[in-house]
């Protein structure tokens, strides 16, 4: 009877850093939260170990092979969790009738339609997935708002600007109709600067893989750590601002602070600037979100000022780093334009990792395919899932082309 009263949990993306991180938070409150159920790409071994351990209802693997697998496995250790598989399978779980909240942490575009059920089905959505936005803010919003969900987002940056928001208006923040209705001038990203803060455009040439996942503050899985390297990472949270806050490109500044304490603020039309701070761990946001509007213990330690003795800001450098630019671009130019963006990153940051493509060959691809692939009315999810696959390709292609240039180089 007990377990009636807790708040039944889906995690989405269970065996990621958030994921992870989200069931220790979940693991410090039995009292309040229930794990409902846990979803992987293919991560058999990761979840069959969380399964074991937290007893969910639910396991979901994207792949069928790997849940038959999994299922097998959970059967010889007696588990009554449930197995399913593939896309139905997320979008089941997170739209369930018993679940209360979902976070969505699955990395990349395949997190949109899960998400998108979350929201039709009016969940608690706590959002750590920024394709979501940047794909489809319009759609996604709107299914927001008609589902009647709950919209907490997770980023560090939008967290802190949640927190530090107007509690005496129109809540959630996403239903203002302009940002200075709230009071709000413009809200201020911060940027920790990456690895390569202090690089030259000649370092940057050279940078690996290996070079470019030592992130100086947080940790994070590999995709982000990339693209916090590139600054994509703010340059999406560009994007996602607009949705969450409703703000204007103009409305949205990005100050590089490299020590990753004040985790971005709201600057209001009376002169007033609210920060958040806080030690670089995302337990914090995440249980924010979890207790929100009460405040519930993290695992996190004590900001100690003392020690970190000053805070520094900077601003970011458009040149050595296009990546942002780029973003504020497609923002501006509206339509699929961020699903290109997202789509090609994604590719060429996946191979940047595999040493195919060179650091500074990120956001060449990503021009390149802004450049060439036209932006067009966003009419349903079905439109942007082609324009993603569109802008796949491109940047396949694109790599191809380079792999044989490269060879060619080599043969020379």
């Amino acid at each position: 009877m007990q377990n009636d009263i807790l708040n039944k949990v889906t995690i989405l993306g269970s065996t990621g850093t958030i994921g992870q991180q989200t069931l220790d938070v979940l693991s410090r409150h039995p009292e309040k939260y229930s794990v409902y159920a846990l979803t992987a790409n293919t991560n058999l071994d990761g979840l069959l170990k969380q399964c074991m351990i937290f007893k969910p209802r639910f396991a979901v693997l994207l792949d069928a092979g790997a849940a038959n697998q999994l299922s097998a496995q959970l059967k010889a250790q007696n588990s009554k969790t449930q197995v399913l598989s593939g896309m139905a399978g997320l979008e089941q779980v997170a739209s369930d009738a018993d679940v209360d909240t979902v976070m969505a942490a699955i990395v990349g575009a395949a997190g949109l339609k899960p998400a998108m059920a979350a929201a039709r089905a009016g969940k608690r959505i706590l959002l750590a997935n920024k394709e979501t936005l940047v794909m489809a803010g319009s759609l996604f919003m709107q299914a927001v708002q008609a589902g009647g969900a709950t919209l907490l987002p997770i980023d560090s940056e939008h967290n802190a600007i949640f927190q530090v928001f107007p509690r005496n208006n129109i809540m959630p923040p996403q239903a203002l109709k302009h940002l200075t209705d709230s009071g709000v001038k413009k809200i201020i990203l911060t940027a920790s600067g990456g690895p390569f803060r202090t690089f030259t455009q000649t370092q940057l040439q050279h940078v690996t893989p290996l070079l470019a996942l030592k992130h100086p503050n947080w940790v994070m899985g590999a995709k982000i750590t990339i693209d916090s390297a590139t600054l994509m990472n703010k340059g999406l949270e560009v994007i996602e601002a607009h949705w969450l806050f409703n703000a204007k490109p103009e409305q949205i500044e990005v100050v590089v602070h490299p020590q990753s304490v004040i985790h971005s603020m709201v600057e209001y039309i009376d002169g007033s600037v609210l920060a958040q701070l806080g030690n670089p761990d995302m337990r914090t946001p995440i249980a924010y979100a979890l207790g929100y509007p009460n405040r519930i213990e993290s695992g996190v330690s004590s900001l100690d000022l003392l020690s970190i003795a000053k805070l520094e800001f900077e601003a970011p450098d458009f040149v050595r780093f296009p990546c942002l630019q780029l973003a504020y671009d497609a923002l501006n130019t509206g339509g699929t334009a961020a699903t290109i963006l997202n789509a090609v990153n994604e590719v060429a940051v996946a191979a940047f990792l595999e040493e195919r493509i060179g650091f500074t060959d990120i956001p060449a691809l990503i021009a390149n395919a802004l450049d060439k692939i036209p932006a067009e009315t966003v009419s349903s999810i079905e439109h942007l899932i082609a324009v993603d696959e569109e802008s796949r390709q491109f940047a396949a292609t694109w790599i191809a082309s380079s792999d044989t240039l490269n060879q060619r180089a080599l043969a020379c």
